[in-house]
Protein backbone atom coordinates (compact mmCIF):
# COMPACT_ATOMS: atom_id res chain seq x y z
CA UNK A 1 0.00 0.00 0.00
CA UNK A 2 1.46 3.48 -1.20
CA UNK A 3 2.17 5.66 1.76
CA UNK A 4 1.14 9.21 0.93
CA UNK A 5 3.53 10.75 3.89
CA UNK A 6 6.18 8.81 1.01
CA UNK A 7 4.76 10.96 -1.94
CA UNK A 8 4.26 13.98 -0.37
CA UNK A 9 7.99 13.86 0.89
CA UNK A 10 9.03 12.89 -2.43
CA UNK A 11 7.34 15.52 -4.44
CA UNK A 12 9.15 18.21 -2.45
CA UNK A 13 12.39 16.58 -3.12
CA UNK A 14 12.04 16.49 -6.62
CA UNK A 15 9.67 19.83 -7.32
CA UNK A 16 11.07 22.21 -4.25
CA UNK A 17 14.71 21.25 -3.47
CA UNK A 18 15.84 20.22 -6.58
CA UNK A 19 13.37 21.89 -8.81
CA UNK A 20 13.79 19.23 -11.35
CA UNK A 21 12.85 19.95 -14.86
CA UNK A 22 12.94 18.02 -18.26
CA UNK A 23 15.85 16.58 -19.43
CA UNK A 24 17.63 16.76 -15.77
CA UNK A 25 19.04 13.83 -14.61
CA UNK A 26 19.19 13.08 -10.59
CA UNK A 27 21.27 10.77 -8.59
CA UNK A 28 19.64 9.18 -5.82
CA UNK A 29 21.62 7.38 -3.18
CA UNK A 30 19.93 5.73 -0.87
CA UNK A 31 21.97 4.45 2.54
CA UNK A 32 19.14 2.00 3.82
CA UNK A 33 16.06 4.19 3.40
CA UNK A 34 12.81 2.17 2.53
CA UNK A 35 12.76 0.70 -1.21
CA UNK A 36 9.15 1.99 -1.09
CA UNK A 37 10.48 6.05 -0.45
CA UNK A 38 12.93 5.34 -3.61
CA UNK A 39 10.22 4.04 -5.74
CA UNK A 40 8.29 7.14 -4.91
CA UNK A 41 11.54 9.17 -5.78
CA UNK A 42 11.88 7.45 -9.05
CA UNK A 43 8.08 8.11 -10.01
CA UNK A 44 7.91 11.84 -9.22
CA UNK A 45 11.25 12.42 -11.00
CA UNK A 46 10.27 10.50 -14.19
CA UNK A 47 6.77 12.34 -13.40
CA UNK A 48 8.82 15.80 -14.10
CA UNK A 49 10.18 14.38 -17.02
CA UNK A 50 13.51 14.07 -15.49
CA UNK A 51 15.97 10.79 -15.65
CA UNK A 52 16.39 8.86 -12.32
CA UNK A 53 19.89 7.19 -11.58
CA UNK A 54 19.96 5.05 -8.21
CA UNK A 55 22.63 4.11 -6.00
CA UNK A 56 21.82 1.79 -3.18
CA UNK A 57 24.03 1.67 0.23
CA UNK A 58 24.84 0.06 3.34
CA UNK A 59 26.20 1.08 6.25
CA UNK A 60 28.05 -2.40 7.05
CA UNK A 61 29.05 -2.58 3.65
CA UNK A 62 30.80 0.88 3.44
CA UNK A 63 32.19 0.18 6.82
CA UNK A 64 33.81 -2.70 5.77
CA UNK A 65 35.07 -0.77 2.82
CA UNK A 66 36.58 1.79 5.34
CA UNK A 67 38.28 -0.34 7.14
CA UNK A 68 39.88 -2.46 4.24
CA UNK A 69 40.43 0.27 1.48
CA UNK A 70 43.99 1.36 0.60
CA UNK A 71 44.54 5.20 -0.45
CA UNK A 72 44.48 4.07 -3.57
CA UNK A 73 41.47 2.08 -3.21
CA UNK A 74 39.92 5.03 -1.67
CA UNK A 75 41.22 7.45 -4.47
CA UNK A 76 39.59 4.86 -7.34
CA UNK A 77 36.17 5.00 -5.45
CA UNK A 78 35.79 8.73 -5.69
CA UNK A 79 37.15 8.91 -9.40
CA UNK A 80 34.37 6.05 -9.70
CA UNK A 81 31.53 8.09 -8.00
CA UNK A 82 32.96 11.93 -8.98
CA UNK A 83 32.32 10.34 -12.87
CA UNK A 84 28.83 9.35 -12.26
CA UNK A 85 28.38 12.47 -10.07
CA UNK A 86 29.36 14.77 -13.17
CA UNK A 87 26.60 13.26 -15.08
CA UNK A 88 23.49 14.54 -12.72
CA UNK A 89 22.25 17.71 -12.54
CA UNK A 90 20.97 16.85 -9.26
CA UNK A 91 21.48 14.60 -6.05
CA UNK A 92 19.28 13.50 -3.23
CA UNK A 93 21.12 11.56 -0.44
CA UNK A 94 18.51 9.54 2.08
CA UNK A 95 20.38 8.15 5.08
CA UNK A 96 18.52 5.90 7.74
CA UNK A 97 20.79 5.43 10.34
CA UNK A 98 20.85 2.61 12.37
CA UNK A 99 23.66 2.79 14.50
CA UNK A 100 25.41 5.91 15.26
CA UNK A 101 28.49 4.94 15.93
CA UNK A 102 29.17 2.14 13.00
CA UNK A 103 32.30 3.88 11.70
CA UNK A 104 34.08 4.49 15.32
CA UNK A 105 36.38 1.78 15.37
CA UNK A 106 37.15 2.50 11.54
CA UNK A 107 40.84 4.23 12.75
CA UNK A 108 41.51 8.13 12.95
CA UNK A 109 44.26 7.90 9.70
CA UNK A 110 41.94 5.61 7.50
CA UNK A 111 38.78 8.32 8.64
CA UNK A 112 41.33 11.03 7.72
CA UNK A 113 42.26 9.09 4.30
CA UNK A 114 38.51 9.00 3.35
CA UNK A 115 38.35 12.54 4.36
CA UNK A 116 40.99 13.75 2.28
CA UNK A 117 40.60 11.39 -0.56
CA UNK A 118 37.13 10.52 -1.15
CA UNK A 119 34.71 13.80 0.98
CA UNK A 120 36.55 16.36 0.46
CA UNK A 121 36.67 15.92 -3.65
CA UNK A 122 33.66 14.22 -4.78
CA UNK A 123 31.33 16.69 -2.22
CA UNK A 124 33.52 19.79 -1.56
CA UNK A 125 35.03 20.75 -4.25
CA UNK A 126 32.58 19.17 -7.32
CA UNK A 127 28.97 18.36 -5.36
CA UNK A 128 28.31 21.44 -3.28
CA UNK A 129 28.73 23.68 -6.23
CA UNK A 130 28.25 22.19 -9.30
CA UNK A 131 25.11 20.06 -8.52
CA UNK A 132 21.81 20.57 -7.13
CA UNK A 133 21.59 18.53 -4.12
CA UNK A 134 19.91 17.82 -1.18
CA UNK A 135 20.39 15.56 2.12
CA UNK A 136 18.18 13.64 4.46
CA UNK A 137 18.03 11.66 7.09
CA UNK A 138 15.65 8.86 7.47
CA UNK A 139 13.70 8.07 10.73
CA UNK A 140 14.69 4.79 12.07
CA UNK A 141 14.50 2.91 15.52
CA UNK A 142 17.70 4.04 16.53
CA UNK A 143 16.95 7.86 15.41
CA UNK A 144 14.00 7.55 18.11
CA UNK A 145 15.51 5.82 20.61
CA UNK A 146 18.63 8.46 21.00
CA UNK A 147 15.82 11.32 20.66
CA UNK A 148 14.25 9.59 23.84
CA UNK A 149 10.67 8.81 21.65
CA UNK A 150 9.08 6.43 20.23
CA UNK A 151 9.39 5.38 16.83
CA UNK A 152 5.75 6.05 15.97
CA UNK A 153 6.24 9.77 17.75
CA UNK A 154 9.73 10.06 15.90
CA UNK A 155 8.44 9.35 12.28
CA UNK A 156 5.25 11.99 12.86
CA UNK A 157 7.44 14.47 14.31
CA UNK A 158 10.08 13.61 11.16
CA UNK A 159 7.41 13.99 8.69
CA UNK A 160 5.68 17.42 9.90
CA UNK A 161 8.64 19.09 10.45
CA UNK A 162 9.99 18.62 6.89
CA UNK A 163 6.24 19.24 5.32
CA UNK A 164 6.40 22.88 6.75
CA UNK A 165 6.09 26.21 4.23
CA UNK A 166 9.32 26.78 3.95
CA UNK A 167 8.55 29.74 1.02
CA UNK A 168 6.88 31.41 3.91
CA UNK A 169 10.39 30.59 6.32
CA UNK A 170 12.70 32.15 3.16
CA UNK A 171 10.49 35.53 3.38
CA UNK A 172 10.43 35.88 7.17
CA UNK A 173 14.10 35.04 7.20
CA UNK A 174 14.91 38.61 4.74
CA UNK A 175 15.48 40.79 7.47
CA UNK A 176 17.41 38.89 9.25
CA UNK A 177 19.19 38.13 6.02
CA UNK A 178 19.70 42.26 5.50
CA UNK A 179 20.82 42.87 8.89
CA UNK A 180 23.96 39.81 8.43
CA UNK A 181 24.81 41.88 4.85
CA UNK A 182 25.05 44.94 6.63
CA UNK A 183 26.44 43.90 9.72
CA UNK A 184 30.13 44.04 10.79
CA UNK A 185 31.15 42.83 14.34
CA UNK A 186 29.37 39.57 15.83
CA UNK A 187 29.71 38.92 19.48
CA UNK A 188 28.18 35.90 21.29
CA UNK A 189 27.48 35.89 25.02
CA UNK A 190 26.30 32.67 26.67
CA UNK A 191 25.63 30.76 28.70
CA UNK A 192 28.18 30.06 31.17
CA UNK A 193 31.99 31.39 29.80
CA UNK A 194 31.04 31.39 26.03
CA UNK A 195 31.88 35.45 24.85
CA UNK A 196 32.98 35.36 21.45
CA UNK A 197 33.65 38.21 18.70
CA UNK A 198 34.34 37.82 14.86
CA UNK A 199 33.62 39.88 12.06
CA UNK A 200 31.53 38.75 9.39
CA UNK A 201 31.88 41.95 6.89
CA UNK A 202 31.38 40.95 3.00
CA UNK A 203 31.01 37.36 3.87
CA UNK A 204 27.21 37.47 2.48
CA UNK A 205 25.00 34.68 3.48
CA UNK A 206 22.73 31.84 2.75
CA UNK A 207 18.85 31.22 3.55
CA UNK A 208 18.65 27.34 4.16
CA UNK A 209 14.78 26.56 3.58
CA UNK A 210 14.56 23.59 2.54
CA UNK A 211 16.60 23.21 -0.67
CA UNK A 212 19.80 21.22 0.72
CA UNK A 213 18.22 19.67 3.87
CA UNK A 214 15.08 18.30 4.97
CA UNK A 215 14.03 19.19 7.46
CA UNK A 216 15.82 22.91 7.10
CA UNK A 217 15.50 26.24 8.80
CA UNK A 218 18.93 27.87 9.00
CA UNK A 219 20.62 31.48 8.04
CA UNK A 220 24.30 31.33 7.51
CA UNK A 221 26.97 33.24 7.15
CA UNK A 222 30.79 33.02 7.87
CA UNK A 223 33.43 34.70 10.46
CA UNK A 224 36.10 36.57 9.03
CA UNK A 225 38.78 33.71 8.70
CA UNK A 226 41.67 35.26 11.17
CA UNK A 227 38.87 37.49 13.40
CA UNK A 228 37.28 35.41 15.64
CA UNK A 229 38.74 35.73 18.77
CA UNK A 230 37.28 34.52 22.42
CA UNK A 231 36.16 31.39 23.83
CA UNK A 232 32.62 28.98 23.18
CA UNK A 233 31.41 25.77 25.14
CA UNK A 234 28.75 24.15 22.93
CA UNK A 235 26.12 22.80 24.82
CA UNK A 236 24.59 20.47 22.38
CA UNK A 237 25.78 16.71 22.24
CA UNK A 238 27.66 16.07 18.73
CA UNK A 239 28.31 13.19 16.70
CA UNK A 240 30.95 12.64 14.03
CA UNK A 241 31.94 9.88 11.80
CA UNK A 242 30.68 7.66 14.51
CA UNK A 243 32.43 9.58 17.75
CA UNK A 244 30.55 11.05 19.85
CA UNK A 245 31.07 14.13 22.00
CA UNK A 246 30.16 16.38 24.85
CA UNK A 247 31.24 19.74 26.73
CA UNK A 248 33.26 21.09 23.83
CA UNK A 249 35.00 24.23 24.48
CA UNK A 250 37.11 26.18 22.03
CA UNK A 251 39.52 29.18 22.76
CA UNK A 252 39.83 31.04 19.45
CA UNK A 253 42.97 33.41 18.64
CA UNK A 254 43.15 35.47 15.52
CA UNK A 255 40.60 32.85 14.07
CA UNK A 256 42.06 29.95 15.13
CA UNK A 257 41.32 26.91 17.63
CA UNK A 258 44.47 26.99 19.89
CA UNK A 259 42.67 25.40 22.99
CA UNK A 260 40.14 22.56 22.73
CA UNK A 261 38.31 20.08 25.45
CA UNK A 262 35.89 17.73 25.21
CA UNK A 263 34.53 14.47 26.35
CA UNK A 264 36.38 12.64 23.73
CA UNK A 265 40.04 14.60 23.52
CA UNK A 266 41.99 12.32 21.77
CA UNK A 267 39.07 12.55 18.93
CA UNK A 268 38.53 16.08 18.88
CA UNK A 269 42.41 16.29 18.63
CA UNK A 270 42.51 14.05 15.85
CA UNK A 271 40.12 16.21 14.01
CA UNK A 272 41.44 19.89 14.60
CA UNK A 273 44.76 18.12 12.95
CA UNK A 274 43.06 16.75 10.01
CA UNK A 275 44.53 19.70 7.39
CA UNK A 276 45.82 23.64 7.43
CA UNK A 277 41.99 24.38 7.68
CA UNK A 278 40.75 22.10 10.40
CA UNK A 279 41.21 24.49 13.49
CA UNK A 280 39.60 27.74 11.72
CA UNK A 281 36.09 28.62 11.66
CA UNK A 282 33.88 27.72 7.76
CA UNK A 283 30.38 28.75 8.97
CA UNK A 284 28.37 30.78 11.47
CA UNK A 285 24.27 30.31 11.27
CA UNK A 286 21.51 30.88 13.85
CA UNK A 287 18.54 28.01 13.74
CA UNK A 288 15.02 28.68 13.49
CA UNK A 289 12.79 25.53 12.69
CA UNK A 290 9.83 26.57 15.31
CA UNK A 291 9.23 22.40 14.95
CA UNK A 292 12.18 21.23 16.37
CA UNK A 293 12.71 22.61 20.10
CA UNK A 294 14.78 20.23 22.06
CA UNK A 295 18.04 18.24 20.59
CA UNK A 296 17.37 15.36 19.31
CA UNK A 297 21.15 13.96 18.97
CA UNK A 298 21.89 14.07 15.51
CA UNK A 299 23.11 17.41 13.86
CA UNK A 300 20.56 17.76 10.70
CA UNK A 301 18.00 18.63 13.06
CA UNK A 302 19.99 20.06 16.40
CA UNK A 303 21.34 22.64 13.80
CA UNK A 304 17.94 23.88 12.92
CA UNK A 305 16.87 24.05 16.50
CA UNK A 306 14.79 27.62 17.57
CA UNK A 307 16.77 29.01 20.16
CA UNK A 308 20.19 27.94 18.88
CA UNK A 309 23.00 28.89 16.89
CA UNK A 310 25.83 26.99 15.41
CA UNK A 311 29.67 27.28 14.01
CA UNK A 312 31.17 24.94 11.41
CA UNK A 313 34.83 23.97 12.27
CA UNK A 314 36.67 23.96 8.86
CA UNK A 315 35.35 23.84 4.97
CA UNK A 316 33.22 27.03 4.47
CA UNK A 317 30.89 26.70 1.61
CA UNK A 318 30.95 29.05 -1.07
CA UNK A 319 27.69 30.55 -0.86
CA UNK A 320 29.06 32.71 2.49
CA UNK A 321 32.78 31.84 1.90
CA UNK A 322 35.56 33.15 4.25
CA UNK A 323 38.53 31.23 1.74
CA UNK A 324 38.89 28.20 4.48
CA UNK A 325 39.22 24.79 3.17
CA UNK A 326 39.56 21.80 4.96
CA UNK A 327 38.09 18.25 4.63
CA UNK A 328 36.74 18.66 7.65
CA UNK A 329 32.96 20.22 7.91
CA UNK A 330 31.67 19.76 11.46
CA UNK A 331 28.62 21.67 12.84
CA UNK A 332 28.55 22.27 16.40
CA UNK A 333 25.30 23.57 18.39
CA UNK A 334 25.04 26.10 20.89
CA UNK A 335 20.88 26.85 22.51
CA UNK A 336 20.85 30.04 24.24
CA UNK A 337 16.93 29.43 25.40
CA UNK A 338 16.45 29.64 28.86
CA UNK A 339 15.92 26.20 29.66
CA UNK A 340 19.75 25.79 28.35
CA UNK A 341 20.97 28.99 30.27
CA UNK A 342 20.13 31.54 27.99
CA UNK A 343 22.34 33.83 26.08
CA UNK A 344 22.53 37.02 24.04
CA UNK A 345 23.88 37.42 20.34
CA UNK A 346 24.66 40.94 19.22
CA UNK A 347 25.56 42.66 15.75
CA UNK A 348 27.80 45.98 16.05
CA UNK A 349 26.69 46.21 20.10
CA UNK A 350 23.05 46.10 18.78
CA UNK A 351 21.08 42.86 20.63
CA UNK A 352 19.86 40.83 18.43
CA UNK A 353 18.74 37.58 20.28
CA UNK A 354 18.25 37.42 23.69
CA UNK A 355 17.43 34.32 25.32
CA UNK A 356 17.14 32.23 22.16
CA UNK A 357 14.39 34.60 21.19
CA UNK A 358 14.91 37.29 18.35
CA UNK A 359 14.68 40.80 19.95
CA UNK A 360 13.94 43.62 17.26
CA UNK A 361 10.21 43.75 15.98
CA UNK A 362 11.33 43.02 12.29
CA UNK A 363 13.17 39.57 13.36
CA UNK A 364 9.85 38.47 15.83
CA UNK A 365 8.56 36.51 13.10
CA UNK A 366 11.31 34.05 13.25
CA UNK A 367 10.64 33.27 17.03
CA UNK A 368 8.96 29.93 17.00
CA UNK A 369 5.24 30.55 18.04
CA UNK A 370 5.40 33.37 14.92
CA UNK A 371 6.79 31.32 12.41
CA UNK A 372 5.35 27.89 13.18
Amino acid sequence: MEDARYTRLARSLIHYSCDLTVGETVLIESIGAPIEFVVALIREAKASGATPLVSLKDDLIMRELARQYSDCDIKMMADCELHVMKKADAFITIRATQNAAEYVDVGDKQMGNILRHYIEPVHYRYRNDNVKWVALRWPTHAMAERAGMSTEAFEQFFFQACDIDYKRMADAMRPLADRMANAKEVRVVGPGETDLAFSIKGIGHYKSVGRHNLPDGEIFTAPVKNSVNGQIHFNVSSTYYGATFDDIRLKMRDGKIVDATASNLHKLAQILDQDDGSRFLGEFAFGVHPQIRRPIRDILFDEKLAGSLHFAIGNSYSSADNGNRSSVHWDLVLLQTLDAGGGEVYFDDALIRKDGRFVPTDLAVLNPENLG
